[in-house]
């Protein structure tokens, strides 16, 4: 079963300094139809003015993932850790028992466009924990790059949920097939461009929602970037 679902079907909140695109119900978005799918929980994409952000805010018992699409996220939390999250660079930070952290675009006269993800972890309770690796375009290039996962394989940032992220870019003839546990859930989110999924075209911010598919087919893109996740019923 495949189930697509457009951009302007999503909830959207403009608050001036940021707008947002909310894929599940979110704030003051709330749809009982889309709680969630699988353990994701959340896909916010955000436009941030320059100058502006988030300020101080607490989390808990949640993994996060930023994934930023253009401009640069200023990153700053109670860990510790103070880091310029750049496109190309993929950010995990484990909530766990609490963790209070800014979001902030220093750019001037520049938005920056990210995507904010929110995935159940697998155990509650856990210690905080911040991860942040660069991944090259070229490894994302015409094929499915694992971004985050639970064991940190093909040097992706370790999260803490039954779950695997994956990132790609399809231009014209590129394409990737990934096989998939039919009794696992599958999500795709596409950043921008243009993309087939299992026969069905998607335009920039349409999702892709799988279940009890055995494979992910993608291609015919056009300028495409694209998020894809496996994920835990």
């Amino acid at each position: 079963m495949i189930n697509i679902r457009k951009s302007a079907e999503r909830g959207y909140a403009d608050h001036g300094w940021l707008k947002s695109f909310h894929s599940f119900s979110f704030a003051n978005y709330y749809d009982p139809q889309f709680m969630g799918w699988g353990n994701l929980r959340v896909i916010n994409e955000d436009w941030i003015e320059a100058g502006r952000g988030f300020g101080d805010h607490g989390h808990r018992d949640m993994e996060i993932i930023s994934y930023v699409v253009e401009g640069e996220l200023a990153h700053k939390d109670s860990m510790g850790n103070i880091k310029a999250i750049p496109p190309g660079d993929v950010q995990r930070m484990s909530a766990g028992t609490g963790v209070v952290h800014s979001e902030f675009n220093h750019a001037e006269g520049k938005q920056t466009h990210l995507l904010q993800i929110w995935i159940e972890p697998s155990m509650k309770g856990i210690a905080p924990g911040y991860e942040q690796k660069t991944v090259p375009e070229a490894e994302k290039r015409g094929k499915l790059r694992l971004i985050a996962s639970a064991d940190g394989e093909q040097d992706s940032v370790v999260m803490h949920a039954d779950a695997k992220l994956y990132a790609g870019l399809f231009d014209g003839a590129e394409s990737a097939t990934l096989a998939i546990d039919p009794a696992r859930k599958a999500y795709i989110h596409l950043v921008k461009g243009e993309l087939t999924v299992n026969g069905k075209v998607l335009q920039g911010g349409d999702a892709a929602y799988l279940d009890q598919e055995p494979k992910i087919e993608l291609g015919n893109g056009h300028h495409a970037e694209v998020l894809v996740f496996d994920l835990a019923q």
